[in-house]
């Protein structure tokens, strides 16, 4: 079990560089247009708020992998980051868009209860 949840928050990790990569680089783009549903206009005005927001979502993947090259010994570093993970998405799944509880809070929560069966 301890390889399959290894594996479901390393994807999970990569999951937040993407998100990353979107909001710091692509926002404005084509591809951030149409993952975020923006319009030009407010893309270009929310540009920097953005990339702000994708750092973060880059600080929760080095955290997670941080946590898993730690092994069995990261546990509580993939626990802390995990739930970072869940709160964040709760909060903008009510505050934002629903759409991040599947995206984020959900695979989080799956994550946590593959790292507690491990």
């Amino acid at each position: 079990m301890f390889i399959i949840a290894s594996i479901a928050i390393g994807l999970l990790a990569i999951l937040h560089v993407y998100i990353l990569v979107i909001e710091m680089f692509l926002w404005d783009k084509p591809m951030g247009l149409r993952a975020f549903n923006l319009t030009q206009e407010f893309a270009t005005a929310t540009k920097v708020l953005a990339a702000n927001q994708g750092l973060y979502n880059g600080f929760l993947a080095a955290g997670l992998f941080w946590g898993l090259s730690l092994g069995v010994a990261g546990s509580s570093v993939k626990i802390f980051f995990l739930l970072c993970i869940l709160v964040a998405g709760l909060y903008g799944a009510a505050t934002a868009n629903r759409k991040i509880l599947f995206i984020q809070t959900i695979p989080a929560a799956v994550c946590l209860g593959l790292l507690f069966l491990s």
